[in-house]
């Protein structure tokens, strides 16, 4: 069996998910790991998809686009290789932001994970509350290297917090995964 790589994006409206996931049956093709999501009003969703050997990703978009048209939604579907599938080592670490949104605020949290040595293995944000006072909040789950102290951690990202203004959190994240 091959792994296919199927992204779609479009105004968010019923349908979308039993359209695509219609195609995919028809071709055979059987949902691995999905990540599926509204984005500002629009319907986001990242799908890897195990298919019979003989389904290329070409056939497949071609199918999806044809089905999906009336929806106006654009597809990419990309072959991946299993090399793909491997997973960080370490332990899992979720850090919290929450504070005034201002430009910069992933970047600068992420680029110290990055710094660490920290895999992000999930990443949301959304800005809440009030039109008038906004507030930002992002959550990340994290992958921590073994030796990669999590209280040094945990002070560098407040550092980071304190010239931004916001507050973060970083805990173990010992929560179930499907």
């Amino acid at each position: 069996m091959a792994h296919l790589a199927v992204t779609a994006f479009g105004v968010d409206r019923p349908g979308i998910v039993a359209t695509v996931t219609g195609v995919l049956v028809e071709h055979g093709g059987n949902l691995e790991d999905t990540a599926m999501t509204i984005l500002g009003g629009h319907f986001a969703m990242m799908l890897v998809v195990e298919v019979p050997d003989e389904e290329g990703a070409d056939a497949l978009e071609a199918a999806l686009v044809d089905a999906v048209a009336p929806l106006g939604l654009t597809v990419v579907v990309r072959p991946i290789d299993d090399a793909g599938s491997a997973r960080a080592t370490g332990s899992p670490w979720a850090v919290s932001v929450y504070g005034a949104d201002q430009p910069g605020i992933v970047h600068r949290v992420t680029q110290l994970l990055a710094d660490r040595g920290a895999n992000v293995a999930d990443l949301s944000t959304r800005v809440v509350g009030p039109a008038g006072a906004p507030a930002y909040v992002m959550l990340l789950e994290v992958v921590l290297p073994d030796d990669v102290d999590p209280d040094e951690l945990g002070d560098e990202l407040r550092r980071v917090a304190g010239d931004l203004g916001v507050e973060v959190h970083l805990r173990p994240d010992d929560a179930d995964v499907l």
